[in-house]
């Protein structure tokens, strides 16, 4: 396990690091809301069609093993200012970054406010515009639905209801600002608006997508704007668990070398 300090005030992200060829690009794996890297993409890291390059699994700040500063706004800029840091400490440049819901939020703040980081990104079912706030919803929607002092006392409980115990087993390791505060901006979205950030980088960008799912929205502009789109069968929203062999080759394929 890696770390690295990542606020003025001293917290810290850690990282499980997979060692690979030094030669090759160096993969950057971003979890989702409420989960931890190295559950959601350890076997994917290590599938034949991925290993072979250095692989950080990075947990956000406030999520699985990283701290969870309480004093932390938990943004989508200071989030992927926060893996910048732990990134610029692995001595990192132009990383395939891979991230996955939140995390490919992230993912496209961090390309766009660290461009030398970030060589190509593959997007994993991210939600590329604001969250409308359903109170009894699992993940964003629901938790975003509460004020913040509500989601403390009490709230907390009845999404560990809705999310069921396989996402809470993640879950549970978050700090619940963090988890709160993450859900609220995520709901939110910023400004420029995440999808016209996504459509504006000028390096080579996949999204992931479960097949069975309705149209994505704004296929075509993203098409236009040089973003490839790729359903994959058999899964849904947690593509590299539902299938781990389709996911693997899709991102191989996406992050092929010349």
């Amino acid at each position: 396990m890696r770390d690295a300090q990542v606020t003025p005030e001293g917290a810290r992200i850690r990282w499980v690091e997979m060692p690979g060829d030094p030669r090759r690009a160096t993969r950057v794996y971003l979890h989702g809301l409420g989960a931890s890297a190295a559950p959601y993409f350890a076997a994917s890291a290590a599938h034949p069609a991925l290993a072979g390059h250095r692989s950080l699994l990075v947990d956000l700040l406030g999520f699985g093993i990283s701290d969870r500063p309480a004093d932390f706004a938990y943004t989508l800029e200071g989030h992927a200012d926060a893996v910048a840091a732990a990134v610029e400490a692995a001595e990192v440049r132009a990383a395939d970054v891979i991230g996955h819901s939140m995390g490919g939020a992230v993912a496209i703040v961090l390309a766009a406010r660290h461009p030398h980081l970030v060589g190509r990104l593959v997007l994993v079912d991210a939600t590329l515009d604001p969250v409308p706030v359903v109170h009894g919803q699992p993940g964003v929607s629901g938790i975003a639905a509460y004020t913040e002092e509500e989601f403390l006392a009490s709230g907390w409980h009845q999404v560990r209801q809705n999310v069921g115990p396989h996402w809470w087993s993640t879950m549970r390791l978050a700090g619940r600002e963090a988890l709160y505060r993450s859900a609220m901006h995520r709901a939110l979205g910023t400004e420029p608006a995440i999808r016209d950030i996504l459509m504006a980088l000028p390096i080579p960008r996949t999204y992931l997508r479960p097949e069975a799912n309705q149209p994505l929205p704004g296929a075509q502009e993203l098409a236009r704007a040089g973003v490839e789109v790729v359903s994959i069968p058999d899964c849904g929203h947690n593509i590299m668990l539902d299938n781990p062999e389709a996911f693997a080759h899709a991102t191989a394929c996406a992050l092929r070398e010349a």
